[in-house]
C-alpha cells in the first residue's frame, strides 16, 4: 500500500480514537500530526525524536489529553487509549510501549502511530 492509503486508514483510526476519548469522559487536542524533515532533524539533534519520524509521513500524531480541563501528561493517563489504538490495526503502535536503543523503557504516551514497515 502507498503512504496515502495508510494515511487514510490512520485518519479513520484516529477518528475512532478521538471518539473513544470523548466517550470515556476525556477531551483532547491535536499536537503534531505532520513534521517537516528539517524539524525532525532538529528534534533528533536535541534528543527529542528521530530523523525518520512517522510524523514526516503523516502516520503519527501527538495528542494532548485532558480530564475536567486538567492536562494529563503521563503515559499512564493514555494507557487505556493506547491499548485501544493498538487494537484498531495491526500496524498501530503506541508510544507508551517505546524503549530506547538499550532496551530501557522510554515511554512517549501521547504518541500514536501507524508503522507500515
Amino acid at each position: 500500500m502507498s503512504d496515502r492509503v495508510y494515511q487514510e486508514v490512520f485518519s479513520l483510526n484516529l477518528a475512532k480514537l478521538i471518539i473513544r476519548i470523548y466517550e470515556q469522559g476525556y477531551t483532547c487536542t491535536g499536537g503534531e500530526w505532520w513534521r517537516t524533515p528539517e524539524m525532525a532533524e532538529i528534534y533528533a539533534a536535541r534528543g527529542k525524536g528521530i530523523t525518520d519520524s512517522l510524523h514526516i509521513r503523516r502516520l503519527a500524531i501527538d495528542l494532548n489529553l485532558f480530564k475536567e480541563r486538567v492536562y494529563l501528561n503521563t503515559s499512564e493517563a493514555h494507557r487505556t487509549f493506547g491499548e485501544y489504538w493498538k487494537s484498531l490495526n495491526v500496524n498501530n503502535r503506541w508510544g507508551g510501549d517505546f524503549h530506547n536503543s538499550k532496551g530501557e523503557p522510554k515511554p512517549d504516551g501521547n504518541h500514536y502511530e501507524m508503522n507500515p514497515d
